[in-house]
């Protein structure tokens, strides 16, 4: 039988060789991103980060690395109205509070309220509305926080299985929760969602871990199963390496939008809604790809 004093020493050194195991490494993402304008046959990037009408940021603090993706509403061409102009806005604004330190990585929200209320308050005048996600990579608590405004998202995959997702919020059938300034005296008409209401999450991840965060035009058109297939390629944290893997991601997304004999995720939930639908669905792709690798300055 061990002595009192004796099992305190045991205790102790194992409490302090647990101290020991802990990870007092900084944690990074390498990043890269690819996408499709609904509109072009190839990939191309317009002005800022913006492939057709979706927008998107990859930033870096002293404390954190940020990611977001922006939908605008393409109805409002409708009107007149750019709808990249509203999502390319908000990214950049995101991006730019970012960089100058404006923002704690424990609150993405907070990031994209800010973002938004200076939209609000912008002296030139915007009109528009976009879906919006927003990933924060805490580098030294190891902690990822997240939110998903609308039907954009993000993946998070451990050993080929996904751990971690974002809810996709919806008002209706293709109707996302969105983000919107209306014209003066339509702000009742218009639909428009709170910043608060983005769906948030957070938890520990860990080296190796990938994180795809995307516009819906890449998960309406690719099932899990085959992201995961696709990921399975990415066997390094080389950024030449991810980038490959987004292109592949962004470039089978995209050709299986104009099948019209594919069954794809979205053509299933219109089924599921009463439409009788088949074949892809054509939109601008976005995706930003990343794993989370060891800090390096």
């Amino acid at each position: 039988m061990l002595s009192v004093l004796s099992y305190g020493r045991l205790v102790a050194r194992a409490v302090l060789g647990g101290l020991s195991q802990a990870d007092s490494r900084d944690y990074s993402l390498i990043s890269a991103s690819y996408g499709f304008g609904k509109d072009f046959r190839k990939g191309i990037l317009k002005k800022g980060m913006c492939y057709g009408d979706d927008a998107c940021f990859i930033a870096h603090n002293k404390n954190a690395d940020v990611l977001g993706v922006a939908d605008g509403v393409g109805g409002w061409r409708d009107y007149g109205v750019d709808p990249s102009q509203f999502s390319a806005t908000l990214m950049r604004t995101c991006e730019r509070l970012v960089k100058e330190g404006r923002f704690t990585p424990s609150s993405p929200v907070g990031i994209l309220t800010s973002g938004y209320f200076e939209l609000l308050q912008n002296k030139v005048p915007l009109l528009g509305s976009s879906t919006a996600c927003i990933v924060v990579l805490d580098r030294r608590s190891h902690r990822l926080h997240t939110c998903n405004l609308g039907d954009s998202g993000f993946l998070v995959v451990r050993g080929g299985e996904v751990v971690h997702r974002s809810d996709e919020q919806q008002h209706y059938f293709n109707t996302p929760f969105q983000l919107s300034i209306a014209p003066p005296g339509a702000e009742g008409v218009v639909l428009s969602d709170s910043p608060e209401a983005a769906d948030s999450s957070s938890f520990d991840v860990q080296l190796g871990d990938i994180i795809l965060t995307a516009t819906d035009g890449l998960f309406d058109n690719m099932p899990d199963y085959m992201i995961l297939q696709e990921l399975k390629k990415l066997k390094t944290t080389n950024y030449d390496s991810v980038l490959q893997t987004a292109q592949s991601i962004a470039k089978q997304a995209h050709d299986l939008a104009y099948d019209p004999n594919y069954m794809s995720p979205f053509a299933q939930f219109a089924c599921d809604n009463g439409l009788n639908v088949r074949g892809g669905k054509p939109d601008d792709i976005t995706v930003l790809l990343s794993i989370v690798a060891e800090y390096t300055d």
